[in-house]
């Protein structure tokens, strides 16, 4: 299943178009800041797929009857350029358990790559939602390696929810191909229809890390 969030007008396009614009993006605090804030419209929505039930919540005046969620959720990241991303579901879902994952590109000669997973920290997500958080989905291929790499680790999830802030068209394709639709479910602020030679999504948003926390050698 696949929810595009932009395909509704909402405060959340203002947000995205900041992320993109160039001289905006250049205050590293703000690029944070608008990070963490679509996480927190992304929790929101997803919040909306959980499973509730009923509870008495006592009051100075008496008691009320309140839906309040059952599922149990962890929050996993792909560093670096997740951190701010993730601390907007964090801010929502703030009993989540966390977990974190790096991944890098391993170039060739001719500018082939391989992805690595490089260190991964996993609880337990048996029969808990887990919600894959990275702010673009670009080829795909780092994306699907993390999801295997927490499954092999932590268990099967109940459900599985992969949030991004700009995604492929390429990039969606080849993840909705491997994974199961019963299991997974995409959401993506906006997607683009345009993947380089060098797997950079066009218009895009450039490198998050980078833009983030600053150029890396």
């Amino acid at each position: 299943m696949l929810h595009i969030l932009n395909e509704t007008n909402t405060v959340l396009n203002k947000f995205i178009a900041e992320l993109r614009d160039v001289n905006i993006q250049q205050d590293s605090m703000r690029f944070r800041r608008n990070l963490e804030r679509t996480g927190e419209i992304m929790a929101y929505e997803i919040s909306k797929t959980f499973e509730y039930e009923s509870q008495d919540v006592e009051t100075s005046q008496g008691e009320a009857i309140v839906a309040l969620q059952t599922d149990k959720v962890v929050i996993a990241t792909i560093l670096r350029a997740g951190i701010p991303f993730h601390q907007g579901f964090l801010n929502y879902f703030d009993d989540a358990q966390s977990s974190f994952i790096s991944s890098y590109r391993k170039y060739s000669k001719d500018n082939s790559f391989n992805i690595k997973v490089e260190y991964i920290s996993c609880g337990d997500i048996t029969d808990k939602i887990l919600i894959l958080v990275d702010p673009m989905l670009a080829t795909g291929s780092s994306l699907l390696l993390a999801y295997n790499a927490l499954i092999e680790k932590g268990g099967i999830p109940k459900h599985t929810h992969i949030a991004t802030c700009v995604a492929s068209e390429e990039g969606i394709e080849y993840v909705t191909k491997h994974v199961s639709p019963e299991n997974v479910t995409v959401w993506s602020c906006a997607v683009d229809s345009e993947l380089t030679v060098k797997s950079y999504i066009v218009p895009g948003i450039g490198d998050a890390g980078d833009l983030a926390y600053g150029d890396k050698l």
